[in-house]
């Protein structure tokens, strides 16, 4: 019987997240299959709990859902925990579900340096933001900094986690693009950044979009004319989804064919 895996969001219909992990089944002969799930909010935890009875495994959990994966689970990791949301939930043979939070990691693994002793500015605060914002204070960024377009979200996240937080975006050497804003790319490029209030700012040396589609995003745009390096969502995706790949699976995940099948590659 194949045993399933599979990624929740709504909506969920452009994740690349079932062409990586088939991908990575296939390259280790396993008799696994990765699939999307549409759900809606009010539907998740009756919809997740029914999971294990039809064969899944494990699943990813992506926008809105990740605050209420870590609210369902019976037991959670303790980045998870302290994150206050989970991207990755597996279910253990009796039904079991424990929570994890691989977003931080890979977020960490798709940045490719040390965040140590430089300053960040992460807009949102949503469960992304909150995973990377833990995985920068854990790095030892020398000031974590929150935006959001709605203060009060931010200022919860900044007080759970311990960090600073901002009326407007300023300077800083890392800039993390947490948010929605861009994900339709109906939106003129500008208003984008306008929304992001970041129309008078200069790029920072590092920008992260963890946004991802054809082409740039309209933060990756800005960030290289401005002369930043530039790291966009999917490098995220392969991170996170390769941790949550070992965790289901106990075996190491095929980095490289993960990473070519989320960017279209052929192998």
């Amino acid at each position: 019987m194949t045993t399933l895996c599979g990624v929740v969001g709504w909506p969920v219909a452009h994740s690349r997240s079932p062409a990586m992990h088939n991908a990575a089944y296939a390259a280790l002969g396993m008799d696994w299959n990765y699939l999307a799930l549409p759900v809606e909010p009010d539907l998740f935890a009756e919809t997740v709990r029914a999971l294990p009875g039809s064969g899944y495994r494990g699943i990813n959990v992506t926008v809105p859902h990740k605050v209420a994966a870590l609210a369902l689970a019976d037991e959670a990791s303790a980045a998870a925990r302290e994150i206050g949301a989970s991207n990755s939930l597996r279910f253990d043979a009796d039904g079991w579900i424990v929570a994890e939070n691989t977003d931080a990691g890979g977020f960490i693994d798709a940045l490719g340096e040390q965040p140590a002793g430089r300053t960040a500015l992460v807009l949102g605060a949503g469960g992304a933001a909150r995973a990377i914002v833990y995985a920068l204070r854990e790095a030892g960024a020398a000031e974590v900094r929150v935006w959001n377009r709605t203060p009060e979200r931010a200022r919860e996240l900044a007080a759970d986690l311990g960090v600073s937080v901002v009326e407007s975006p300023g300077a800083a050497d890392i800039l993390v693009n947490s948010t929605t804003v861009g994900l339709d790319r109906a939106l003129p490029a500008a208003d984008a950044i306008e929304a992001l209030g970041l129309a008078d700012l200069d790029p920072p040396p590092i920008v992260v979009d963890l946004l991802y589609g054809e082409g740039d995003s309209p933060v990756c745009a800005w960030a290289r004319r401005g002369g930043a390096q530039v790291f966009d969502g999917l490098e995220m995706l392969v991170g996170q989804g390769a941790r949550s790949f070992e965790d289901w699976t106990g075996r190491e995940a095929p980095i490289d064919v993960m990473r070519a099948a989320a960017r279209g590659v052929s192998r």
